[in-house]
């Protein structure tokens, strides 16, 4: 890899405040990109443009990533004088459209919870720590990797709320229900002394895995009579998104909650049917309880 590489990526790190995961990610866009045409310091346009072949059998999202990463390089090599050239233009920009997440009903995070709470009735720990990790998955909307490193620190004492460390080192507080501070409660008196994290394991990490997160998930929904293949972290979080969005909540509250830079990315997680919009336009609308040529 080229020294610009190795600056850009520290410059993530420390102006961005990147994750490992985001950084490890961006090297990867870098490398396969150099591999492919060299230097990128010094690589022309027509070079740059031949990525599009490069990229060809991708898909769309994906060649849209390694687009903007390249795009963010460029721009870092011009500022610093690495290039006297922003060749972003010659990048290829593929249309893509995030697909809408999996959705989970109601009936089926209910039978997910009824499974997980008759499975943890006898104070199992493995049992009684997956139910605290479905809890805060779907009672609070955290994402994978912010839930499988909490600290300690992080769980409430008097306040409800729990701290977390989002993308970008960004930290926010998200609510903590009755149900889940009673279940972290249980999980905290099986999980005996020492160490920092509030979920830890033998990985190199030190905590639970995002893979192995995963995998209890869907091992709870085959036992509670759901498809596997519809459950994950990332669907429960988009639950409980979806859930509250029925319920009334507000999309501005619901980005705070999710750590959502945009409002866009929030209107994608959150995504209710038409039918359910027409009627709340119909209630609440000012033009709704007015007679025709009133």
């Amino acid at each position: 890899m080229s020294a610009a590489v190795d600056a850009f990526l520290a410059m993530l790190a420390a102006e961005r405040g990147a994750a490992r995961n985001t950084l490890a990610a961006y090297r990867r866009d870098l490398e396969g990109a150099e591999e492919a045409i060299g230097d990128l310091t010094t690589a022309d346009r027509s070079a740059i443009a031949s990525l599009g072949t490069v990229f060809g059998s991708l898909a769309p999202s994906s060649v849209a990533r390694k687009s903007s990463a390249l795009r963010q390089f460029f721009a870092f090599l011009f500022d610093e004088g690495w290039r006297r050239d922003d060749p972003s233009p010659a990048l290829p920009r593929p249309r893509s459209r995030r697909p809408l997440p999996r959705l989970l009903s109601h009936a089926e995070v209910s039978a997910l919870f009824e499974r997980a709470e008759d499975e943890a009735s006898v104070d199992n720990s493995a049992a009684v720590r997956l139910l605290a990790l479905l809890e805060l998955l779907y009672g609070s909307g955290l994402r994978a990797t912010e839930l499988v490193s909490l600290p300690l620190a992080a769980v409430p004492r008097d306040a409800p709320f729990l701290t977390v460390t989002g993308k970008g080192g960004q930290q926010r507080m998200v609510p903590v229900s009755t149900r889940a501070r009673q279940a972290l409660s249980r999980w905290l008196a099986l999980r005996g002394e020492g160490g920092r994290l509030l979920f830890p394991s033998t990985s190199r990490e030190g905590h639970l895995t995002r893979v192995r997160l995963f995998q209890l998930l869907r091992g709870l929904a085959a036992r509670a009579g759901i498809d596997p293949d519809k459950v994950s972290p990332h669907v429960l979080r988009h639950a409980f998104a979806t859930h509250l969005l029925e319920g009334g909540a507000d999309l501005r509250v619901l980005q705070t909650l999710l750590g959502h830079a945009d409002i866009a990315t929030t209107q994608i997680y959150t995504h209710v049917d038409s039918a359910r919009l027409v009627a709340l336009v119909n209630a609440r609308h000012p033009l709704a309880t007015r007679a025709p040529g009133g």
